[in-house]
């Protein structure tokens, strides 16, 4: 186990793939469930 093994996370970020061990983290623009705020116009 170390950065040889594509099973581990350490793995994982040293070849610089992503698997179940190390999912991507999205940034959400619009989450579910927050609806964008309308402007008022005068």
């Amino acid at each position: 186990m170390g950065k040889g093994d594509m099973k581990t996370r350490r793995g994982k970020i040293f070849r610089g793939t992503y698997g179940k061990l190390r999912p991507r983290t999205k940034a959400v623009a619009n989450p579910v469930g927050v609806k964008p705020q309308k402007k008022q116009g005068k």
